[in-house]
């Protein structure tokens, strides 16, 4: 294994990035929406294995106090190598010194907490796509039941 951390957006298979975030149900997005996506944001890392493109991830800030981290995904046969931290710390490293939100699947919220990510009560999410798209996020249990409270099991308003 000759792995690498890139932070630039140059010379990337955008097609290989459209694929790894397709194959975790991040994204549906072409490759060339992809392109866009990550030149548009302030912060993206690569890593690499030689030259084949194993994960990827991206935030976005205003530079100053505020960054959110999107489409952090590593190829699942570099899972348990500790390639994941590394991505996750070269994203960390690039927004250094601001609040830090992220977007995460359910079942890596624990890993995020080893970061020392706090889980919020107030997230809210109004999704492109419609009714169709939100289906699509509860069925991955992504989101909280309509009319959910925390602290209160019967979802009063």
């Amino acid at each position: 294994m000759s792995i690498r951390v890139k932070t630039d957006k140059e010379n990337v298979d955008w097609q290989a990035v459209a694929d790894l975030l397709h194959s975790f149900g991040l994204s549906h997005l072409s490759a060339g929406e992809q392109e866009k996506v990550f030149r548009n944001s302030a912060v993206v890392a690569f890593i690499y294995d030689d030259d084949r493109l194993i994960g990827c991830g991206r935030a976005l800030s205003d530079g100053v106090c505020q960054a959110a981290i999107y489409n952090i995904a590593l190829d699942g046969a570099y899972h348990g190598h500790g390639l994941g931290r590394l991505l996750i710390n070269s994203v960390l490293e690039q927004v250094k010194g601001q609040t830090v939100i992220l977007y995460t699947h359910p079942q890596t919220v624990a890993m995020y907490e080893k970061f020392g990510f706090r889980r919020q009560k107030t997230g809210f999410v109004l999704f492109a796509g419609g009714e169709d798209r939100e289906r699509k996020m509860e069925e991955m249990d992504f989101l909280l039941p309509k009319g959910y409270r925390f602290g209160n099991p019967d979802f009063d308003s």
